[in-house]
């Protein structure tokens, strides 16, 4: 009687989704199903949102060095050492990818029709 009430009462097999790498019925496959849905935005949407976040990434070392310098306990240095070497990698990034774009459109723009 006691071991019947550590049992869980879930179907977790019943999540597992079967793929074509099953070995018949032997061994399922562990892939989980999804439970979120993938959003898709357009191009315009995602490059906005990158330029968004680069921004806050941008204004963030100076925020935290304005609250260092104001006193206040809840900074510390380490965190504005962190904060400022995000940014550098932000603007590394949105560089790169900056750089990438004009090349595919460049290359877009030599095919003759």
């Amino acid at each position: 009687m006691i071991e019947s009430k550590l049992v869980p009462n879930m179907n977790l097999f019943a999540r597992i989704q079967h793929t074509k790498l099953d070995t018949q019925n032997s061994v399922p496959s562990f892939r989980m199903s999804r439970i979120e849905k993938p959003e898709t935005a357009d191009f315009k949407a995602v490059m906005s949102g990158l330029v968004e976040n680069l921004n806050k990434d941008m204004n963030a070392p100076d925020k935290l060095m304005k609250e260092l310098a104001m006193g206040s306990e809840s900074v510390d240095i380490h965190d504005v050492m962190t904060a400022v070497a995000k940014s550098e990698m932000g603007v590394s990034l949105a560089t790169q990818i900056t750089g990438k774009v004009l090349s595919a459109y460049e290359r877009v723009m030599q095919i003759q029709i």
